[in-house]
């Protein structure tokens, strides 16, 4: 449910030449309905040579996503991302300091850019954090970013196509209490790419080996979104590695097994399928059914749908109807199969539940670990 995401090989169309130059860095706010994006776009031009362009979705990730084509005619500028089919077009001011136009995927959003100056230029990676790379499986390293802080340790897992990242403003709220720290699971961002190791089970095992490596003592696991898998996989192969889990919107049936809501969860994935190692996760997700750590479970139910993007052709009234069965049925079967759970619902949340509501999700995991044996 992200609008953002993947970075594609870069081949660049030449532009034609106009008095006007587009070169700098420009900035503006995407608003959609999971959350509002800020997008910086950085676009040069080496001599008489084409455009080049970068994207960065900062509230997202600080890793560059280069544009497939750069198209320059006139005032009017086209930039294309062919893997994900998104592109902006738009037309740059007399002034040469704003360019108004959309972006376009599955919706159309208006979206301004600005050109950036020293003075008002944002942070592409503002959090305060320390990165290192951990060796998980041959010729495979994972991304952990550090926020620091004291007390127990929490590893904060992503969502599909999401780098650890994604956390970097929420990560610091909860560095008074604990240790915090973040994984970027293989496939995606600066994490290595293999062709293959997809499964629930072997990304879980990535997180066991992130935990060994670090020599953490049983720390919390917060997972958000498709993070529910390795959440369930180590919580039902090795709960004692754990102190408990947190499953941030998390807890579908790719996380804990009910065929009712299995139905209807692929009822809403995309005929095209999703592209990469996001395809790969999706076709190796486990039917997890015992999961025998301490567990949180807080669903966005029923979710706030109003506005998100859907594929192309898409019925919005039917796949709104499909969305919140899900979440009713598999929110249920979560509560009766695992009754030790403390289940949370926070209703019309949307999918990101933890910016959307923070304050919720920081008082139920703070209420929730303080239940927790302590920390040796």
């Amino acid at each position: 449910m992200q609008t953002i995401k993947i970075a594609t090989a870069l081949g660049l169309l030449p532009a034609l030449s106009f008095a006007q130059d587009i070169s700098g860095t420009w900035q503006g706010t995407l608003h959609v309905p999971q959350q509002d994006l800020r997008l910086v776009i950085q676009i040069a031009k080496k001599d008489q040579g084409p455009y080049t362009a970068f994207l960065y979705s900062i509230d997202q990730s600080p890793d560059p996503i280069p544009f497939t084509s750069v198209g320059v005619e006139g005032s009017n500028l086209k930039l294309t991302i062919e893997l994900v089919r998104a592109s902006y077009e738009g037309r740059l001011s007399r002034g040469e300091n704003s360019i108004a136009g959309s972006w376009k995927q599955s919706t159309e959003t208006p979206l301004e850019l600005n050109r950036a100056t020293e003075e008002t230029a944002w942070q592409i990676d503002p959090s305060q954090h320390t990165a290192q790379f951990v060796t998980v499986d041959k010729d495979v390293k994972l991304e952990v970013l550090d926020w620091g802080g004291s007390g127990r340790p929490l590893v904060l897992l992503s969502g599909l196509g999401d780098r650890a990242h994604v956390f970097d403003k929420f990560a610091p709220k909860l560095t008074p209490s604990y240790h915090i720290y973040g994984i970027t699971r293989r496939g995606f961002g600066a994490s290595s790419h293999p062709a293959d190791g997809y499964s629930a089970d072997r990304l879980g095992d990535d997180v066991l080996a992130v935990i060994d490596s670090l020599k953490l003592d049983r720390p919390v696991l917060v997972g958000h979104s498709i993070a529910g898998e390795e959440l369930s996989s180590v919580g039902s192969r090795y709960p004692e590695k754990v102190a408990g889990l947190v499953y941030l919107d998390a807890g579908y049936p790719y996380a804990y097994y009910d065929p009712a809501s299995a139905k209807l969860f692929e009822e809403l994935q995309p005929s095209s399928g999703a592209p990469g190692p996001a395809r790969l996760i999706l076709e190796g997700t486990q039917k997890y059914t015992q999961i025998l750590a301490p567990i949180l479970a807080i669903f966005a139910a029923p979710p706030d749908l109003a506005g998100s993007p859907l594929p192309p052709g898409t019925d919005r009234a039917a796949f709104e109807k499909t969305a919140n069965a899900l979440s009713d049925s598999q929110t249920t079967a979560f509560e009766k199969g695992l009754p030790k759970a403390r289940v949370v619902r926070i209703a019309h949340a949307n999918h990101y539940v933890f910016r959307s509501n923070e304050a919720d999700v920081l008082r139920e995991m703070n209420s929730f670990i303080a239940g927790l044996p302590p920390a040796k």
